[in-house]
């Protein structure tokens, strides 16, 4: 993000938008109607003609790659364990200690990821998406017990710009605040498919993908969402590839992104993404899984 830092606004350190949504309902029935709206998004966000807002909605299934949409569902895979109700935070300084356990470092991206400087967000601000589909800072939401965002990035090399990468962990009260915040960021992908990061940071052109718990071989997390888009700074030009993955289990959401860079490829930048996010799921669900 140039020489954005974590303290700064963006969607990488977001959570939790309860006042704009009023009194709460049940998170459910948004989720489940995720699969039709971001077909819409998939359309609507200047992609291009070919098909991938369905290609991100793919995932090879439990039995050899059944498409989401071919009447796989949840009762057909595994689903997650229940956590240990004793290991799960319900105070602001447990609620700390787990992220520490459970957020990604520079080893969760692979070889050759430094951190950045500032590395890590303090706790008095959130990023929130405005009307206007300007990222800004506002007080954290009543609902998080606690949330830390760190910053890192693949280094420039010769003929390739860095890659700008952030991890983020929130803990929430409850499994159903969780739950909202993964709902309004499919709110807020339909709402502003292009979104002004920084003062000179864009992303547009946003296709996003959902897949719930037990849909075709999704068996990490209870809810994950995928997007990705075009990236433009005016210290990196672009379009650049932009790739994001959020995914909630328990009252726990993790979320990691990638911003592009001259000479770095799509596969390349998603690799990147998905491995940190897959180690936060693994760390996660070892730090409040029941223990044998």
């Amino acid at each position: 993000m140039g020489s954005q830092g974590p303290l700064e606004a963006d969607r990488e350190g977001r959570a939790d938008r309860a006042g704009r949504f009023g009194r709460r309902g049940r998170p459910a029935s948004l989720l489940v109607a995720v699969p039709v709206l971001l077909l819409l998004a998939g359309c609507s966000g200047g992609a291009g003609g070919d098909n991938s807002g369905t290609e991100n909605r793919k995932a090879p299934s439990a039995d050899g790659g059944t498409e989401a949409g071919d009447g796989a569902g949840a009762s057909d895979a595994p689903t997650l364990p229940e956590p240990d109700p004793a290991r799960l935070p319900t105070t602001r300084a447990a609620a700390l200690d787990l992220i520490g356990r459970v957020i990604a470092g520079p080893d969760s991206f692979g070889p050759g990821v430094v951190k950045r400087s500032p590395y890590e967000s303090g706790p008095a601000t959130w990023p929130v998406l405005g009307a206007d589909c300007v990222w800004k800072q506002e007080k954290p939401a009543d609902t998080v017990l606690a949330t830390r965002t760190r910053s890192f990035e693949v280094p420039a090399a010769p003929g390739k710009g860095p890659i700008r990468l952030a991890a983020v962990v929130t803990v929430h009260r409850t499994r159903e605040d969780a739950a909202w915040e993964m709902a309004e960021s499919i709110e807020e992908t339909m709402r502003c498919p292009t979104q002004q990061l920084t003062a000179d940071e864009q992303i547009g052109g946003m296709v996003a993908g959902a897949l719930l718990g037990g849909e075709t071989g999704q068996r990490n997390a209870e809810d994950a969402l995928t997007e990705t888009g075009e990236y433009r700074s005016a210290a990196l030009g672009g379009p650049h590839h932009y790739s994001w993955q959020q995914a909630q289990t328990y009252q726990v959401t993790v979320a990691v992104s990638a911003k592009g860079a001259e000479g770095r490829t799509d596969e390349e930048i998603d690799a990147l993404v998905t491995e940190a996010q897959a180690a936060m799921l693994v760390r996660l669900e070892t730090a409040v899984g029941k223990r044998g």
